[in-house]
């Protein structure tokens, strides 16, 4: 159904550097779920975490800059070589000391199958203290093909209120589908077809976010591109998901995320690249743990604040080198380092 690489190929503590637990976290969440489903807005209100906001200008000034606490999750794909059923994915990220999860459709599809019920899973979720910040999805809802749209949305509809069951606030809504369906689509086309997609997507809380994908020839490549579909689907729950990777891979970069509002991100992918190999030639498999790579990391995190985004961050990996280690070191590691660069950003 997708095209993208084989390596993604479907087959109470504390919050980082802040004094809110994950329980804290999942009850404000869940209210906050509730007021920017009504309002439409694409992204937690500032209130839903209330947090230290670094005052403008005081980088480089001398003045102190608060440590703000930020909500980060776990994106199942960073354990997805270890083929772990999501409950087991879920006690992980649990006793990491992770805010919430991002799961993928087909962990939800097999533990259905294997007689699960969503209702427990959810369960499961709120005793462990974890919010389902996003999701990962491939229907096909941006391809030229008009019947294969249809089919996508109807896809789109039966993820959306799975997700919906289990307390998901947003969900991945990626250029999906075969290439040359989607490299040619125009772009305004695009935001029309966004638009249908968050127009089905109203009769659940959970918002589709346009997504980067760096890897891309043309379509939605670009930081740019996702936000001019974004802005003009001409909705109110019109959003984009950025991701560090992609936004170097497909040459946005990171420093454009200071221009956007935090009102337009449903979410924000987390990882680091390495020097090597070269942009045009790096993967996703070449993704590492934040602060052991190359990437402006410390101001893409200052930035984010400043522009007032206050939603939850997922860690999303895809390296095989991290699957050849225990599954609960892995995911403790990332979270240690992800925080220790959020410590540096805020000294």
């Amino acid at each position: 159904m997708n095209d993208a690489p084989p390596d993604r190929q479907l087959p109470n503590r504390q919050l980082p550097g802040g004094d809110l637990s994950r329980r804290d976290f999942l009850e404000r969440s869940a209210s906050a779920a509730g007021v920017f489903a009504a309002s439409g807005c694409a992204t937690m209100p500032a209130g839903a975490l209330d947090a230290p906001i670094p005052a403008a200008g005081a980088e480089g000034s001398g003045a102190a800059t608060a440590k703000p606490a930020i909500a980060i999750s776990l994106n199942t794909s960073t354990l997805r070589g270890f083929k772990l059923a999501i409950t087991e994915t879920i006690d992980i990220a649990a006793r990491a000391g992770y805010a919430g999860i991002e799961p993928w459709p087909n962990e939800l599809d097999d533990y259905v199958k294997a007689g699960g019920d969503l209702g427990d899973l959810r369960k499961l979720l709120d005793d462990k203290g974890l919010a389902v910040t996003g999701a990962i999805a491939f229907f096909q809802w941006i391809v030229d093909d008009p019947a294969a749209r249809a089919q996508g949305l109807e896809e789109a509809k039966r993820l959306l209120e799975r997700l919906t069951t289990i307390g998901a606030t947003h969900v991945a809504a990626p250029p999906s589908g075969p290439r040359e369906a989607v490299e040619s689509v125009d772009l305004l086309a695009a935001a029309e077809r966004y638009h249908d997609l968050l127009v089905v997507s109203e009769e659940f809380p959970v918002i589709p976010a346009v997504e980067v994908w760096g890897f891309r020839e043309r379509t939605l490549k670009r930081l740019g591109q996702a936000v001019m579909v974004a802005l003009e689907a001409k909705h109110p729950r019109a959003c984009v998901l950025p991701d560090v990777y992609h936004l170097y891979k497909g040459g946005s970069g990171l420093d454009a995320i200071a221009l956007l509002s935090g009102k337009l991100l449903g979410g924000f992918h987390l990882n680091d690249y390495p020097a090597a190999p070269p942009r045009a030639e790096i993967q996703d498999r070449h993704r590492v743990h934040c602060g052991d790579g190359v990437a402006p990391l410390e101001k893409l995190f200052r930035d984010l604040r400043q522009i007032g985004y206050r939603g939850a961050m997922s860690i999303e990996l895809f390296n095989p080198e991290y699957w050849k280690q225990d599954p609960f070191e892995v995911a403790k590691t990332s979270l240690e380092k992800t925080r220790r660069v959020i410590d540096k950003a805020f000294a």
